[in-house]
């Protein structure tokens, strides 16, 4: 893996005291991330999901809560249906009626669960430690007694008291329960007493324990990650970290950690957690945040210029894997703090050419616009450096803008006046015109010696929305016929046009220098 994966051999030296591999996914994007306030999923959706869950791999599915709804059930049946290569799971409280229907849908395993904390017990339940034992006893046993999986969870396990946490595990244990499931119900828990509680558990029964993260602090990835450490089997996990209230942990940092930290052979094609990512996105509408780790749209993008340029010298230098890994490619982003490298790079894709200087002269012109809180486009970079193509050498100029006012309004005659530098004397000129671009032109055409006209005017937005840049194109004429095409990208109609006009001055002023036409 040393090919795509490059991180700290620190963590070498931990792992040589760990024991971690047989570890399973437990996916609960369908029952636990549709818990995601504002979130429901439709029995096509589920459908389509689960589909895409099996193709990436993970071990189990928990497809849903089948007691909640009609619907629910019949999706989370359609699953079953399905013959999927995942265990499909569906959750059930330690209650008959919430287990037959449940095992009516086919399940390969039942999810039973009740709360055992003192809060829950007190305020919730309104049961004693014995009541809520038994309960769980009956939901294990009867399960079991259906020919299923079962697993069992203790809700709020973190805020259980340990003693008591451990009766119920041995109490399930001895009617036949599979995996033994540890919530962090709300994300109460430090990844060190994480790994504490699980060795104690660990060390107290024989029975592959299982963990499920919230993330209300933040925490849920690098607790479950502790659980393994401690011995910890099994990891609930939801796609982009859906889940109630802050989310639970993300399969798809999880995956990726396992893989690249500790080294653990995971059984996931890693190549499609993009994919799944924008489709749980898509269907839950629920934006991934743009920095997110490993899918985020800027998990692999690079902007500054000394990063650029290491990525470009070597990936590793600010990528620790391989963005194929997970179905992405790494992305030079041009913007405020891009330099030569990466606009070089981005151009050289584009199959333009421009010289060193022009290059350089881009780069100002983008951090320009990145000023005024302009995101940089693919098409806007092609644009702007098509501007530089034939484009006359700041050092060949003759004419130079060093000032432009305009005054436009209601009832108010549009005026301009610019002050032109040409070959070192400075000239000012006003004129209106038939809108702010009209007059501006006419003020520039008042100054220059030469008598020009404007043949052709053409202004195109280059991407969509209010801030798009523009891209203006002016073709003006001398008093010999000779046409010059000026164009220029900018966020500004006015004053592109501006430069546009300028550029064709310019250029009329080097042909009738060079007694060459264009």
């Amino acid at each position: 893996m040393e090919d795509v994966i490059c991180v700290s051999d620190y963590n070498k030296k931990v792992l040589e005291t760990m024991n971690i591999e047989g570890i399973k996914i437990f996916d609960t994007t369908l029952r636990d991330g549709e818990q995601t306030p504002g979130v429901a999923f439709s029995i096509e959706e589920k459908v389509k999901m689960a589909e895409s869950l099996d193709l990436l791999g993970v071990d189990a599915i928990e497809a849903g809560f089948p007691i909640t709804s009609a619907g629910e059930k019949e999706a989370i049946k359609k699953i079953c249906d399905m013959g999927l290569k995942a265990k499909i799971c569906g959750l059930a409280r330690s209650n008959k009626k919430d287990i037959d229907v449940a095992l009516d849908c086919n399940v390969d395993r039942v999810h039973t669960f009740i709360a055992t904390s003192p809060l829950h017990r007190e305020f919730k339940l309104k049961m004693s430690k014995e009541e809520i034992m038994a309960r769980a006893i009956e939901g294990v046993e009867y399960a079991k007694d259906h020919g299923v999986e079962v697993e069992f969870s203790c809700e709020d396990a973190t805020r259980t008291e340990l003693e008591y946490l451990k009766e119920m595990h041995r109490a399930v244990r001895d009617v036949g329960v599979d995996y033994i499931n540890v919530p962090d119900t709300v994300g109460t828990i430090m990844p060190k007493a994480m790994r504490y509680l699980i060795k104690e558990l660990v060390n107290d029964i024989n029975v592959p324990i299982s963990i499920h993260c919230h993330n209300d602090f933040g925490l849920a990835v690098a607790n479950s990650l502790a659980a393994v450490e401690s011995g910890a089997k099994q990891i609930h996990c939801t796609i982009n970290g859906l889940g109630e209230r802050a989310g639970n942990a993300s399969l798809e940092e999880i995956v990726m950690s396992l893989m690249a930290l500790y080294g653990v052979r995971v059984s996931l094609d890693t190549t499609r957690l993009t994919y799944i990512s924008k489709l749980v996105s898509r269907i839950s509408g629920v934006v991934v945040q743009p920095n997110k780790a490993i899918v985020g749209e800027n998990a692999f993008a690079h902007e500054s210029g000394i990063h650029v340029h290491g990525v470009l010298s070597k990936a590793f230098c600010y990528e620790p894997l391989t963005p194929k890994l997970v179905g992405k490619e790494s992305e030079i982003v041009v913007g405020k703090h891009t330099g030569l490298h990466a606009v070089e790079k981005k151009l050289r894709d584009f199959g333009i050419g421009l010289t060193r200087d022009q290059i350089l002269e881009i780069v100002e012109d983008i951090k320009l616009i990145r000023e005024g809180g302009k995101k940089i486009t693919d098409e806007d970079l092609i644009a702007i450096a098509a501007g530089y193509v034939g484009k006359v050498p700041d050092e060949e100029k003759e004419v130079k803008l060093e000032e432009m006012s305009i005054i436009s309004g209601l009832r108010i005659t549009p005026t301009a006046t610019a002050i032109l530098n040409i070959n070192g004397t400075k000239k000012v000129g006003s004129n209106i015109g038939n809108g702010a671009v009209d007059a501006a032109l006419n003020a520039l055409k008042s100054i220059v010696p030469e008598k020009i006209t404007l043949e052709e005017y053409r202004l195109e937005a280059i991407t969509g929305g209010s801030d798009a840049l523009c891209q203006v194109s002016v073709k003006m004429a001398n008093e010999a016929g000779i046409k010059a095409l000026g164009k220029s990208v900018g966020p500004d109609i006015v004053m592109t046009s501006v430069n546009a006009a300028i550029e064709a001055i310019n250029k009329l002023r080097k042909i009738n220098k060079e007694g060459k036409t264009q």
